[in-house]
This record gives structure tokens, C-alpha cells and sequence, in this order.
């Protein structure tokens, strides 16, 4: 595992024929005034928590039980619900036809390299899963290696993450069912495609360093039941080693015994298999670097610890070179000697500047820094001593999702992609100097016809935001145009410049995309991350809510054509802008969000937020957690926009009961006629891995909502 692998590291039945009965002729034109059908009613039994005095009552928690009888019947009546009035939607035959013309645009992956093999993912065409493949020599024909496709009839099972040693021998990766993440490891041999008889299960998110002599390898895995107390088998990550041909039940536990449960260690091992650098998360700002002599078996010791910093470790030449952001928001790079790692003797080698250095590979024996620039990628390379080489230059201003090479090999690929430019795959060949074509995304799709804006408003402190417009060259603007906006804001996430197929039906409809650049994210580094979350998590509502009122005030839109979309985290954004400002919002897609925020440490993998939200245990932290909480802030009577609540029914993230438990409570509080929606996707989890068949219908489901309410023709 690199630096960059490090930071980046961080339907049914009941009731349906009745309500497509009734449905039928209400939906016979395209308008969002619409007489819409009232929903199905839903069972009110209320349940009072006491937080430190304060009475808080719940009604609808008996919802967050998703596999009782009654929660199982309410989902089915929602369900129905709500397929009887996309379904009927005029115009949802052509943008299904169009979704799935875009989706069927390739996608390519990141590129590694192990020996004379060269390896990338692709999707092509109706694929639902990207395939593995490999190339024999740099100029080699792609190869098929791993293709999930074959896995599963239906594309559900998911191809999560691969690692190849670095002969290139052996390929270690993960796969898993029904987006649910918790990977299981497989090993293939590349030369023959044989699979080896070693399989790990418990392997989500795996971090894995391959020993240099392909003997075996350190990794991370989560225990299962029976190893730990019931409802701890989602944290408790720890770090074991693996040799191969052995019993993985019998591997001895390397790392992790006796720590904090939501620890999260990751690992990298240095060139010459000496060194084993641990870093252990403890959530997005900050962790703990540890580092073993693997050769002696000496005891782990700790380089750093205890501190509110992130730090990222590559141990290389009998050096560890860290890349953190102590005393240094947009970060900095210093080099220590492995047998003395810890603080006295570390020496700057790189310096802070005023674009945040993102992520660091030693690839040919060279540093390569990513760096971003107002939300625009920059790459720059260094020697091993810090002194700067060269600036690469990019096609245009996008992002560099992935940097691929090894500490010896001759080139480095870089995987390029901006708001109109598909993912293209760079090599640089490092002894000349040069930047190549390696592989891209062939597509008949005219880019060229789209324009990308920056623009920056102001947010209701005074802080200047900037934000992304994509839009048809030439666009006329009338002040009623739909605006489609979008933003994320925590977890240090930057929101930049990627090829997004899905927009396009909506920029060919005199639509503008809008993304805006919030802060929680890290675009301007640690100080702007900070500053959107804990008790300044408001900050973030702040920016998103002025974004939407530059775009109406500046002649972009008004208030019945603009609609809004997030997911995750950015589910919450969307929770929190539609009941603190209803006002301002025609429509609203609120996709796996938190939405009751002094119960989500309660489900899933939650408790490993609770450093970037904070926690309702906590007397002071449930201030300004129920101060946000959009499931606490409905307000009977209030005319809330029009939503569709999206969700998924194996989301080991966020847990379903977040968007049930809105719906039922919107839907009865709601003081307009404006639909409030359920969707939950079958056999699908938070996102990752879900096939290409799925996503047309999820966003022929989006955009035939959204057309409807801001009285769009499709």
C-alpha cells in the first residue's frame, strides 16, 4: 500500500394494484402542481429519549427494526407508493433510453504496476462490474484477469480492490455480494490465472503489503462472530500476516490487540521488506504512525502518537519519508532515518505552499506530490532529498484520481478525468521527461459542445466558497433555468472536477450543473476541513444554502427550478438545507443520508464518525447535534419541497432507518402538496460495487422526478 493508497484510504407487492389504480389519472401530464395521491399512512408509537434533562420524543422509532413484519409491510406500501407515480411519468421511457446510452461510456481504473506486468481495471458497454485486466510489457495487449461479470448472473457481486506484488507474481483482491462491502480475499497467479487455494473472509476495505519474495503478505481484516462481543464485528480491525499456503484461521495477529474498537490501521511495507509502517486512523484528523523491523522481529514503536494531526508513512532506503499536516494545514513532507523515526529527527524536506499537497508515491526512485489548487489537480516531482525536479503538465484543469508505479519502475501512470474529459490513463515516462496516451475511454460523445465555470460567492460569515457551473456552450440564461446543485462538505473529501455521464441529460435540457466546493471538504486543506465539522458543522449548511442563493441572485435560476442532490454525508446536507430552508428548494434528492443524528452512532460501522460529528452521549456534543438534526427539525404544517429519499437495503454504511424514519415523519408533517418519496434498492449497498443495470434505473428514477417537479420535458 503507497501514500496514495493511504489518503485515499481514508419492491414489493402489498397494496400496489389499489394504488396504480388510483394513480393512473393523476399523472396524466408532466405538472408539478399535480393532484398527487396521499400516502400510505404509518403507525405513530412514540418513544421518549431523555438527553441530560431534555425530553426527546421519537414516533416512528419502531422503523429502525428493518427485519420485523411491520417495518417489512411498511416498505413494501412505500415502495408501491412510490413506483406508481415514477412509473407513470410522461417522458421516462426517452431518459431511460438516454441514462443508458451514457452509462453504456466506459470507465477505466487506476493502473499498477509489479515486474513486466501492467495492470488496470475497465468497464465497457453493458458491463455491470469493471474487469481486471493485465498487460505482458508496457506495450502488451489487455489480458483478462478478474471479471466479477462472471460472478453473478444479476452483476451484483463486486470486484472491491486488488494488490499486486511487486514481481507482479501474484494479485491479492477482494470481492463481495449485494454492495455490501465486506470483501472476501482471493490470490491469482497473473501467468496462469490460477487461483490459489488461500481465501480470507472479513477483508472490507483491505489494506495489504505484499513481502518482496511473494512468501506472503500483511494485511487487515475484521473478526467474526464469536471473536469479539455481538455487535462489535464491524470495527476491531487489526493487522495480520499471511504466508502463503497456510491456514489464513491460523495467521498470527500482527497489530491491533486491545486498542480502541474503531481504530483503523493500514499498511505499508518498505521496498526491502524491512520496515512495516503502520498507520492507525482514528478518524479524519487524525492518526498514529507505528513502525516494526520485520527482519529482527523487533517490538512495534511508535513514531508518532497522541497528536491531532494526520501523518502518512512510506519507509523506503532505509528511510521513512512522512507526509502530515502538524503546524502545516496544506501539508509538508519530512524524511527520517527507519532505525530513528520518531520526531527529534525528522527533517523537513518539502514545505508547506499555498496548494494543498494531497498525496505523495515514491515511484522510480523519485517523489511524485499531488497537489490541489482551487480544487484543480496538480502533480509535481522531487528527489528523495526534496529538491524540486519538475511540474507535469495536465491536459486541462481536472483531476488526477489515481498515481500507479512502483519505486523502481521507469514510468509512472496517472489517471486524468475533468466535467468533460472521460477517464484517460497517462504514462510518464520518467528518463525523458514525457507524458503519454496509455489508455482512454473511446466514445462517439461530442464534450466538446459543455463549458465549466468557477465562480465564488460569499457565505454567511464572509467566507468566500467557490463552486463549479457545467453548462451548454452558449447557454441562454433567463433566471428560470434548472439547476441541478450538488455538494459534499466533511470527512476532508475534495469535491473536483470529474467526467460525470449522468449530468448530461440535464445540461442537454438548458440545464446548469452546479457543484460547490463547501467547507468540511479539504480543497484549502486541514483549516478548511476543520472548520465544517464538530460544533462547526453549521458552517457547512451556511455555504450550501448561500450557494443556492448566488445562484438564484445571480440571474442563474429561481427557486422553482432549482433542485438539489447529495448522498452520505452530503444526505445530510440535503436533510439539513430542505428544513432550515424549505424555501429555497423546488425539489430535493436526499440519497443514504443521516438524517437522525442522535441515534446514527447507534448502526453500522457509525461509530467511526463520531470523531467528524461528534457523539449524543456527550452533554455538549448533543448541543449541536439536535441544534442540525434534520429528523428533528420537521416542522408540522410547514410546505416542505418536493423529495425522493433514496436508500439501499444492504448498506452496511448508513442504515436504511434513516430514510424511513424521515419519510414517514416528512410525509405527516408536510403542510404542502408536494410528494414526499421512498426508494430502496434491492441487493445494493451504500454505493460501491453497484452494477450498471441498477444505476439506469436509479437515475432514470432521479431525473424522471426531477423533470416532473421543475416541469421539465424529457
Amino acid at each position: 500500500m503507497t501514500l496514495h493508497d493511504a489518503l485515499r484510504a481514508f419492491a414489493f407487492a402489498f397494496g400496489g394494484t389499489l394504488l396504480l389504480m388510483t394513480t393512473a389519472s393523476a399523472l396524466s401530464d408532466n405538472s408539478p402542481t399535480m393532484n398527487t395521491p396521499k400516502p400510505p399512512a404509518t403507525k405513530q408509537q412514540p418513544v421518549t429519549d431523555d438527553y441530560f434533562g431534555q425530553k426527546i420524543v421519537d414516533p416512528y422509532r419502531w422503523l429502525e427494526n428493518g427485519n420485523s413484519p411491520e417495518t417489512e409491510q411498511w416498505v413494501a406500501e412505500q415502495l408501491a407508493y412510490t413506483r406508481s407515480i415514477l412509473d407513470k411519468l410522461p417522458g421516462r421511457d426517452k431518459l431511460h433510453e438516454r441514462i443508458e446510452q451514457l452509462l453504456e461510456i466506459g470507465t477505466l481504473g487506476g493502473t499498477q504496476v509489479g515486474g513486466s506486468y501492467y495492470l488496470h481495471t475497465r468497464r465497457d458497454g453493458k458491463q455491470n462490474q469493471p474487469v481486471l485486466y493485465v498487460r505482458k510489457g508496457v506495450n502488451g495487449k489487455d489480458d483478462v484477469l478478474v471479471d466479477a461479470n462472471q460472478l453473478s448472473k444479476d452483476g451484483t457481486i463486486a470486484l472491491d480492490w486488488w494488490y499486486v506484488s511487486h514481481d507482479g507474481r501474484y494479485v491479492a483482491y477482494g470481492t463481495s455480494e449485494s454492495g455490501s462491502e465486506m470483501s472476501t480475499l482471493h490470490i491469482i497467479e497473473t501467468a496462469t490465472h490460477k487461483l490459489l487455494p488461500d481465501t480470507i473472509a472479513r477483508t472490507r476495505a483491505a489494506s495489504i503489503a505484499w513481502k518482496p519474495d511473494n512468501s506472503g503478505f500483511y494485511y487487515t481484516r475484521y473478526p467474526s462472530k464469536g471473536e469479539v462481543a455481538e455487535g462489535q464485528e464491524m470495527y476491531n480491525r487489526h493487522v495480520f500476516y499471511h504466508a502463503l499456503g497456510s491456514d489464513p484461521a491460523k495467521d498470527p495477529l500482527i497489530f491491533g490487540e486491545g486498542r480502541d474498537p474503531q481504530d483503523w490501521p493500514n499498511v505499508v511495507l518498505s521496498n526491502d521488506g524491512r520496515w512495516l509502517a503502520i498507520m492507525v486512523e482514528q478518524g479524519w484528523t487524525k492518526n498514529e504512525v507505528y513502525l516494526q523491523d520485520v527482519q529482527t522481529n523487533a517490538p512495534v514503536v511508535p513514531v508518532v502518537t497522541g497528536k491531532n494531526f494526520l501523518y502518512f508513512a512510506q519507509p523506503y532506503d532505509g528511510n521513512l519519508y512522512i507526509l502530515t499536516n502538524e503546524d502545516s494545514p496544506r501539508y509538508r513532507v519530512y524524511r527520517a532515518p527507519a532505525s530513528q523515526p520518531t520526531a527529534e529527527h525528522w527533517r523537513e524536506i518539502i514545505p508547506e505552499t499555498d496548494s494543498v499537497l494531497t498525496a505523495l508515491d515514491i515511484v522510480g526512485g523519485q517523489l511524485f506530490a499531488e497537489y490541489e489548487k482551487n480544487a484543480h489537480s496538480q502533480l509535481k516531482r522531487f528527489t528523495t532529498e526534496g529538491t524540486p525536479l519538475s511540474e507535469i503538465e495536465l491536459p486541462t484543469l481536472g483531476t488526477i484520481t489515481e498515481l500507479g508505479g512502483t519505486y523502481d519502475s521507469t514510468s509512472a501512470f496517472y489517471l486524468f478525468t475533468s466535467f468533460t474529459v472521460p477517464t484517460t490513463i497517462y504514462r510518464f515516462d520518467i528518463p525523458t521527461g514525457k507524458s503519454t496516451l496509455w489508455d482512454s475511454v473511446q466514445t462517439t460523445f461530442d464534450t466538446s459542445k459543455y463549458e465549466t465555470k468557477q465562480v465564488w460567492y460569499t457565505s454567511k460569515d464572509g467566507t468566500r466558497v467557490p463552486m463549479f457551473l457545467v453548462l451548454r456552450k452558449r447557454l441562454k440564461l433567463t433566471g428560470h433555468n434548472p439547476v441541478l446543485l450538488t455538494a459534499y462538505g466533511g470527512f476532508n473529501v475534495s469535491m473536483t472536477p470529474e467526467f460525470a455521464k449522468t449530468i448530461f441529460p440535464w445540461l442537454d435540457h438548458d440545464g446548469i450543473f452546479a457543484m460547490a466546493n463547501l467547507r468540511g471538504g479539504s480543497e484549502f486543506g486541514e483549516d478548511w476541513h476543520r472548520a465544517g465539522m464538530l460544533d462547526k458543522k453549521q458552517n457547512v449548511f451556511d455555504d450550501f444554502i448561500a450557494a443556492a442563493g448566488y445562484l438564484q441572485k445571480s440571474g442563474y435560476t429561481d427557486r422553482q427550478h432549482l433542485a438539489i442532490r447529495g448522498g452520505s454525508n452530503g444526505g445530510l446536507l440535503m436533510g439539513a438545507a430542505l428544513t432550515q430552508r424549505p424555501d429555497l428548494f423546488r425539489a430535493v434528492v436526499c440519497q443514504v443520508p443521516l438524517l437522525d443524528m442522535l441515534r446514527y452512532q447507534n448502526f453500522q460501522i457509525a461509530k467511526l464518525w463520531i470523531p467528524e460529528y461528534g457523539s449524543s452521549a456527550d452533554p455538549k456534543q448533543f448541543q449541536w447535534l439536535y441544534a442540525y438534526s434534520p429528523y428533528h427539525h420537521v416542522t408540522p404544517g410547514t410546505d416542505y419541497p418536493a423529495v425522493l429519499f433514496m436508500t439501499a437495503d444492504t448498506d452496511t454504511r448508513v442504515d436504511p432507518m434513516h430514510a424511513k424514519k424521515m419519510t414517514a415523519l416528512l410525509q405527516a408533517e408536510n403542510g404542502g402538496s408536494n410528494p414526499i418519496l421512498l426508494r430502496i434498492e434491492l441487493k445494493a449497498g451504500h454505493g460501491a460495487g453497484k452494477p450498471i443495470s441498477k444505476l439506469v434505473e436509479e437515475w432514470t428514477d432521479i431525473y424522471s422526478f426531477l423533470f416532473w417537479q421543475l416541469g421539465m420535458t424529457p
